[in-house]
């Protein structure tokens, strides 16, 4: 069984196609990444998702059951945390919990357990005007541990955090999915996403456009990676007339050639006749930014 299953999934506002028949699928106990530009359709879907928002058109399926049709059982081991948190801010991190846990027929005993996961037991009674916005998003990530989730949906948990902070939560969600977890990940921090996530999907005008696993998609960007001896200017000049290389991109004291793999000989022997000394020359591989930014360029 899988974590998530949407079939045909379709949302319209008027004239508007929000989301597009999606077809997508998380597998039980990954980290799932979830990427588009804004107005991509990502909040949307999340939203039929959760239940908040319903399909014009299709079904989705959480943790085996169709969300239209049985959103108790659909939803009662999803956890999410969606756009930035709100909390009572005269009100401790633990009360603040408390209140949520009443409200979803949840044990108060669950409350010091997730202060614990997130490790906020020593500001727990501390009130939430109080917090760092690092805490904060901590609190929202314990909220979403409340009901012991299967499935945790987090929508731009890093978002307005310095440093430090961002790598306190990237090791909660690395935590969080060691122990069996299924984690859905929105996050415009693509270099976060390449270090977290297994797989990931795209969506662009409420289309899925791409969707695999990262080391994959990344694979589809073939590339030749070169290091040469000293300015790179001259071996640039003479790849960028090269009828078959579709960019040449300098990353460092490295260059990038946008072509084939099966060009690297030919490259070699090129730069060698040229004078000039190959350092180093292999398959490059795109980051996941770069790829990301390909897929989604707009069409000329």
């Amino acid at each position: 069984m899988n974590a998530i299953e949407t079939i045909d999934l379709t949302k319209r506002y008027g004239q508007r196609l929000a989301v597009d028949q999606l077809n997508l699928t998380v597998n039980k106990g990954e980290v799932f990444g979830f990427l588009g530009p804004n107005g991509a359709g990502k909040t949307t879907t999340i939203a039929m998702l959760l239940g908040l928002v319903k399909p014009t058109h299709g079904r989705a399926i959480v943790l085996g059951y169709d969300v239209q049709r049985e959103p108790m059982l659909a939803l009662r081991r999803v956890g999410a945390m969606i756009e930035a948190p709100a909390f009572y801010p005269y009100l401790s991190g633990a009360d603040n919990l408390r209140v949520l846990a009443r409200a979803g027929g949840i044990a108060l005993e669950r409350v010091p357990q997730v202060l614990k996961m997130v490790e906020l037991s020593d500001r727990a009674r501390d009130k939430v005007a109080t917090y760092s916005q690092g805490m904060k998003q901590r609190l929202a990530i314990a909220a979403a541990l409340l009901p012991d989730p299967e499935l945790i949906m987090l929508d731009e948990p890093t978002n307005g955090l310095d440093p430090a902070g961002t790598v306190e939560i990237r090791n909660l969600i690395r935590e969080l999915a060691a122990g069996g977890r299924t984690i859905l990940l929105c996050s415009h921090l693509l270099h976060e996403v390449e270090q977290l996530c297994q797989r990931v999907a795209i969506m662009k005008e409420g289309k899925l456009i791409a969707t695999g696993e990262v080391a994959t998609l990344l694979r589809r960007g073939q590339s030749v990676r070169v290091r040469v001896a000293g300015d790179p200017g001259p071996a640039v000049s003479i790849l960028t007339t090269l009828p078959w290389v579709g960019s040449v991109t300098v990353q460092g004291d490295a260059i990038l050639i946008d072509t084939s793999t099966e060009r690297t000989a030919e490259i070699n022997t090129l730069l060698i006749k040229a004078g000039i000394v190959v350092a180093e020359i292999g398959a490059g591989m795109n980051s996941l930014e770069e790829f990301f930014l390909t897929v989604t360029k707009a069409e000329p």
